[in-house]
């Protein structure tokens, strides 16, 4: 019987010594560290607050290291497939030459960029997936498809909060801009304000 009570020690002893002890939060739930090498996960967050959390590390910063000029964004479209798009950051210079409220939820600024009219969306609403593409968002981050998508919204209203108060006054006047912008096979396809500035370089 001893002999049994010491090898039923000696075996709980060694269980004991395999468990790692996890730390409790608030609620009683174990906090569970991160894994290092684990891919970014949205599960448990809204996708404003996705937005609001990644904008200056996903956006501001990619959009910063990787922008491309007006004219480089151009050859660069000669090289998507026929039959896809691609979404890339542009850091360009223009003259305002329109203002367009005619639908005052989706207004456009027309920019003269290298002598040619680009359409550019200010909001308030903006139907395009140019900044959640160009600033590497991936359908696998995410719980599903629904999600993803609102993530455009999201990113889009974001977007419209960081911009100056837009309008006719802008006419004429010279402008800094960091687009995101959507390309098709040699062609401009969505072109999105992520910053505005009036001035030249």
């Amino acid at each position: 019987m001893k002999r049994m009570q010491a090898v039923m020690g000696a075996v709980t002893l060694m269980l004991l010594s395999a468990c790692t002890v996890v730390d409790l939060d608030a609620e009683g739930k174990p906090v569970i560290p991160k894994d290092p090498n684990a891919k970014p996960s949205y599960t448990r967050q809204t996708p404003q607050q996705i937005a609001e959390e990644n904008w200056q590390s996903r956006v501001v910063t990619t959009a910063n290291d990787h922008a491309l000029s007006w004219a480089d964004m151009e050859t660069k479209s000669q090289t998507v497939k026929a039959g896809t798009n691609e979404s890339v950051f542009v850091r360009a210079s223009g003259t305002v030459s329109a203002f367009n409220d005619s639908n005052n939820r989706e207004r456009t600024l027309t920019l003269t960029i290298n002598g040619k009219p680009v359409a550019v969306s200010v909001g308030p609403v903006i139907r395009s997936n140019a900044i959640r593409d160009a600033a590497g968002f991936r359908f696998e981050e995410f719980t599903n498809q629904v999600q993803y998508a609102q993530l455009t919204k999201a990113l889009n209203r974001h977007a419209v909060k960081q911009l100056p108060a837009v309008d006719a006054s802008w006419i004429n006047k010279p402008v800094q801009a960091l687009l995101a912008v959507t390309m098709e096979q040699g062609r401009v396809d969505d072109v999105v304000a992520v910053e505005l500035k009036q001035g030249t370089p």
